[in-house]
């Protein structure tokens, strides 16, 4: 009898490493994939959770009050992008919300999952055009589309935190996840590889629209302008390219995908400038 228990332990132990290092193994795969194993649904009730605390922390993220008509500008061109692009897989599943941050020293949008975007009033100033604006709204619309974020909490919170939510053994533990993902700003960061597929989804969801589906460009050429008139990256422009790197190979892929489709509207058409101009006037 003691012979057999203890062939039921080792049995036991040595099953529970080699379904460990099967796991390791899985999830070494499951990363280089840029797999997620977050579902879509805890998409959604950690992009609930983290606007929450964004709501609530006006002093880090201070949201524009008043001002309903440029509110509903930015929020209209979102929702246009949403209506007239059938590239876009979560639009019935994600809320999607337009919030505008009242910081003209911040050059930057952001996104956080469930598509919950949030555009800084310094990046409004910054463009020329709604075209522009459009633009940089699709990259972000794109980094919700593809997840990126949890993407991300994916590979940086590895095995113990995958066992702890697979085997339900830490029922809170996606507030937790979403109760330090500010810290620092650490996980707004995107990869170079994020930026590009977010900048490929942009031209993918404009093209078919009224606006030139390249339109993501002009922002890379106002950035560039502003780095050759200073001979260096501008203070209010470094945090959007801690976050948003901008490599060459960047605006070259840009320029390579845009010579395959042929784009209609051209890129001196669809711009609505004047109509831009007019909304930047009534900001604070």
């Amino acid at each position: 009898m003691k012979k057999l228990e203890k062939f039921k332990f080792r049995f036991t132990n040595r099953f529970s490493v080699l379904l460990f290092s099967i796991s390791l193994l899985s999830l070494s795969l499951f990363y280089s994939c840029s797999a997620n194993i977050f579902s879509v649904d805890d998409d959604v009730k950690m992009g609930q959770e983290l606007n929450q605390q964004i709501s609530a922390d006006q002093k880090q993220f201070p949201v524009l009050k008043g001002h309903q008509d440029v509110k509903d500008y930015v929020s209209g061109l979102g929702k246009y992008v949403l209506e007239n692009s059938s590239a876009i897989q979560y639009k019935t599943i994600f809320p999607y919300k337009f919030e505008i941050i009242h910081d003209d020293s911040t050059i930057n949008a952001f996104c956080i999952p469930g598509g919950y975007i949030y555009v800084y009033t310094g990046l409004i100033k910054f463009l020329d055009n709604e075209a522009a604006l459009i633009g940089v709204i699709g990259h972000e619309i794109a980094h919700a589309e593809r997840r990126h974020m949890t993407q991300r909490l994916t590979s940086y919170y590895g095995v113990s935190v995958i066992l702890s939510l697979v085997l339900g053994g830490n029922p809170s533990q996606l507030g937790e996840i979403a109760a330090n993902l500010f810290v620092g700003l650490g996980f707004l960061a995107n990869s170079r590889a994020d930026e590009e597929e977010a900048d490929n989804y942009s031209i993918k969801y404009l093209t078919g629209t009224k606006y030139y589906p390249g339109a993501i460009s002009f922002f890379f050429d106002k950035i560039r302008e502003e780095q050759r008139k200073k001979g260096t990256t501008p203070s209010d422009l470094e945090g959007l390219l801690m976050t948003h790197p901008l490599p060459d190979d960047r605006i070259k892929n840009v320029n390579s995908k845009l010579k395959k489709i042929n784009p209609k509207p051209k890129p001196t058409e669809g711009l609505f400038t004047e109509k831009y101009q007019q909304m930047k006037s009534k900001l604070p």
